[in-house]
């Protein structure tokens, strides 16, 4: 059982004194792991670092077996993301995410995400933002997608501002007023042509975001009795200390 495909490192574990066990995010084939013999030398240690995307090819002599990576680098942004805690804490909090998903089924459209979020991690301005949208695909993917086209109340796509935390679909201004707070904030910049142009994204803005995506998220951890692995704190945190000092107008 042989396969050839492209793949983003998501973490590393010590196998015996000279080999990891490598998880990567792969377009084709999902989550994947894989043995790499000599992965902790110093010619393979740089290139097997998180965020980073290599060439790969998976051996196994029957398809369900753990089996084993050769690798090629491709792009080596992790040195980069390295630099800053907001890099850091991204990618952490990326490859908990991705984690919610089950190994080994295909999910092209989020490879192609996470690599454009990778790109621009160390951009506050656009990583939360990002980071947001990120977490809408990967509920969609595990059967938790928003609805956020139109009013649930009253079908229009005008001013919406509000979420329904029961039934995950939009609330226009005026139809959810009367239990505004029952309702989860709708931030402008997910919905689409209502954030005005040329105007910035505020602080409020990322954290409505992460707020309604949180929601739904920590009900499916909850839901599957998995654990909450704190990395979402940590990257509010990294991007908030970002805004502070390059946007200080917006708090």
């Amino acid at each position: 059982m042989e396969w050839t495909g492209r793949g983003i490192v998501l973490t590393t574990r010590k196998h015996g004194e000279n080999d990891v066990i490598l998880e990567v995010l792969t377009p084709d084939r999902g989550r994947h792991l894989g043995l790499v013999r000599g992965g902790r030398s110093k010619r393979q240690r740089p290139v097997l670092q998180p965020g980073n995307e290599v060439q790969l090819v998976w051996k196994a002599r029957l398809p369900d077996h753990l089996g084993q990576f050769q690798i090629d680098p491709l792009t080596l942004r992790a040195g980069d993301l390295m630099t800053s805690s907001l890099g850091l804490t991204g990618v952490q909090h990326l490859a908990f995410l991705v984690r919610l998903l089950p190994e080994r089924q295909p999910y092209p459209s989020l490879f192609s995400a996470v690599s454009v979020v990778l790109e621009h991690l160390n951009a506050p301005e656009t990583a939360g933002a990002l980071m947001v949208r990120f977490e809408l695909e990967l509920l969609r993917e595990l059967g938790i997608g928003l609805d956020l086209s139109c009013c649930a109340a009253t079908g229009t796509r005008e001013d919406l501002a509000y979420v329904s935390p029961k039934s995950a679909r939009a609330v226009s201004r005026e139809a959810g007023l009367p239990f505004h707070d029952k309702l989860l904030p709708l931030p402008p910049f997910l919905v689409d042509g209502q954030r005005q142009a040329g105007s910035e994204l505020t602080w409020s803005d990322i954290t409505q975001g992460f707020h309604l995506t949180s929601f739904f998220l920590n009900r499916h951890l909850q839901e599957s009795e998995a654990g909450d692995s704190g990395t979402r704190a940590q990257l509010l945190g990294a991007l908030e200390k970002r805004y502070r000092e390059d946007f200080p107008w917006n708090f």
